[in-house]
């Protein structure tokens, strides 16, 4: 409807947040304490400017709070109490903690722990992790967006509840600019979901970014370079959506299956799970 790029990522992102259905914001996973700890971002591609936040308790929609850093401050990140202190003194939305609370992340987390009480018990050498603990679960995760607007304003976004089990006070991927989400009008906008902890190692939104602007490649194979054989050769999980200044998008991943959707104008909403 002629509306900005920034516009409709915030707007959509705040729709899943409000879903218990995705890991953002209502429907946010478990730390080790036993609390959710929110993650995210947003980066405008016109101006390159970009806000993020970490480890909010009681924020109802962080990447809102992520576009008021980005708007209302001279940083690029908060995180913690000051972050959520920051959301009271601009108006935003704050709920009870337990609001974040739903059964079927509780019994996610419940098994998560049984498996590793029962890995302890078995004297197992390998010290067991949130990341193989989390295999067994089903797939629903980190939620992103990214767009071009018809004033050719590229945008993306991220929000996470992070990883099942994670120790508290964990940070991954999703609010780092760069490494979870990255926007620029000369390239693309990207939005990143996978093993946080291996996007953070290798830059992976920036990383598409550069290929496509130091060597000339398309969104397609910029992001398929980064995430089939990059990611993948460094032994991690994930996958991207990208779009870049023309409209053409990149969704590679190198999991079983990736959620993902596109409507581009003109055309109608699709949506996609496993591999073509």
């Amino acid at each position: 409807n002629g509306g900005s790029s920034l516009d409709a990522v915030e707007q959509t992102i705040r729709v899943l947040e409000d879903s218990p259905l995705f890991n953002a914001g209502k429907g946010a996973v478990f730390t080790n304490a036993g609390t959710n700890e929110l993650d995210a971002s947003i980066m405008d591609g016109a101006t390159l400017q970009a806000g993020a936040v970490a480890g909010v308790k009681r924020v109802k929609n962080p990447i809102s709070l992520a576009r008021l850093v980005m708007e209302k401050s001279p940083h690029v990140m908060l995180a913690g109490d000051g972050a959520d202190a920051f959301a009271k003194e601009n108006g935003l939305e704050l709920v009870d903690p337990h609001y974040f609370y739903t059964e079927q992340r509780y019994q996610q987390w419940q098994r998560v722990l049984q498996r590793e009480k029962e890995k302890q018990q078995s004297q197992s050498r390998a010290a067991p992790d949130a990341a193989s603990s989390e295999a067994d679960e089903p797939p629903l995760g980190t939620v992103g967006v990214v767009a071009l607007d018809k004033q050719g304003n590229l945008a993306a976004g991220t929000s996470t509840g992070g990883m099942t089990n994670k120790r508290w006070g964990r940070v991954g991927d999703s609010p780092i600019i760069g490494a979870g989400t990255y926007a620029d009008n000369r390239t693309c906008a990207v939005s990143c979901t996978g093993h946080g902890e291996y996007f953070i190692r290798l830059n992976v939104a920036h990383d598409i970014s550069a290929l496509m602007a130091y060597k000339g490649l398309s969104v397609q194979e910029a992001a398929e370079e980064v995430i089939l054989k990059k990611l993948t050769q460094l032994g991690g999980t994930g996958g991207v959506i990208a779009i870049d200044r023309n409209g053409n998008i990149a969704m590679p991943f190198n999991t079983s299956g990736m959620y993902r959707g596109y409507w581009l104008e003109g055309g109608e909403p699709v949506v996609k799970i496993y591999r073509e």
